[in-house]
């Protein structure tokens, strides 16, 4: 039997779109209506989920590897950024932004977070954009923990140090 080439090992972390940062805990073989198909097993432990991705649809759905450091220094300096707000009525705009988060694109996860960062002074934050910052923050705090190699909590604080001192200037 020949070994075959994959696009992702087991233990590796890789970015899902809907879903974020999680790793491939293996490649397993299920029958399905009598086709044989390989899957990579993706657990993402933080939702308590795992997924089933076909080996052969992996790349097609838009699952990736962790962005680079050069992305993740992009990202940060795409939120030093001035909040871009289209007037655009809500309901589009947020519309926008779950795509943004959904895409798995790191960089356009951080226009979201940049885009709907409140700082203590500005006015409240309807539930939704809570909401739509929360998903988008959350999304970027795990792939940068990940690639810079820190935890979750360390990685919040620096975004948050690069959003404050945004506001600051």
């Amino acid at each position: 039997m020949s070994k075959k080439k994959y696009d992702f090992r087991p233990n590796q972390f890789v970015v899902y779109p809907a879903h974020g940062v999680g790793k491939v805990v293996s490649i397993e073989e299920q029958e399905v209506a009598g086709l044989v198909l390989e899957l990579f097993v993706v657990a993402f432990e933080k939702d308590k989920m795992t997924l089933r991705v076909p080996t052969n649809k992996a790349i097609e759905v838009g699952m990736r590897d962790l962005s680079s450091p050069e992305l993740v220094s992009q990202a940060m300096n795409t939120l030093k950024g001035k909040a871009r707000v289209k007037r655009a009525m809500w309901s589009r705009r947020a519309q926008e932004y779950e795509q943004k988060i959904n895409s798995g694109d790191l960089i356009a996860i951080a226009e979201v977070v940049r885009d709907l960062h409140r700082n203590d002074d500005q006015r409240e934050q309807s539930y939704s954009e809570r909401q739509l910052y929360e998903a988008a923050l959350e999304r970027m705090t795990r792939e940068v923990a990940v690639v810079i190699g820190t935890d979750e909590v360390s990685a919040m604080k620096q975004m948050g140090d690069v959003l404050m001192a945004r506001v600051a200037a």
